[in-house]
């Protein structure tokens, strides 16, 4: 079965001070659970705030290290979730209703992109 990979774009300026909800966190742990149990999510993780990150940048042969926070950039990866589905459809499927745990008041985007094999 092929593998995807849901990117969750997060506007690092706009989450809740606080971070997630106890109550989202619980609505997902019960979709993590669930998908697990149907053998479609292989692993999942949050990020650490740009603050903490640094980017490595190549180009025209040189390289640039740059410590975060990155100012410039308004919508970060805030996490990632490695999906095995039958196909895209159903892993698109699983991706809006990880998006569906969130409050209203959130904004998130989810990137779905097929790992290429061999």
């Amino acid at each position: 079965m092929p593998r995807y990979l849901s990117l969750i774009r997060i506007e690092e300026t706009d989450t809740p001070a606080g971070g997630p909800s106890p109550e989202l966190m619980e609505r997902m742990e019960k979709l993590m659970e669930e998908m697990t149990k149907a053998g479609v999510l292989l692993d999942t993780a949050g990020l650490t705030p740009t603050a903490e990150g640094t980017r490595v940048h190549y180009e025209g042969g040189r390289l640039s290290v740059t410590d975060g926070p990155f100012t410039e950039t308004k919508e970060v990866i805030g996490g990632y979730a490695l999906l095995q589905a039958k196909d895209r459809a159903e892993a698109i499927e699983w991706t809006k209703r990880f998006l569906k745990t969130h409050e209203e008041y959130w904004t998130v985007t989810c990137e779905v992109r097929q790992l290429m094999e061999g």
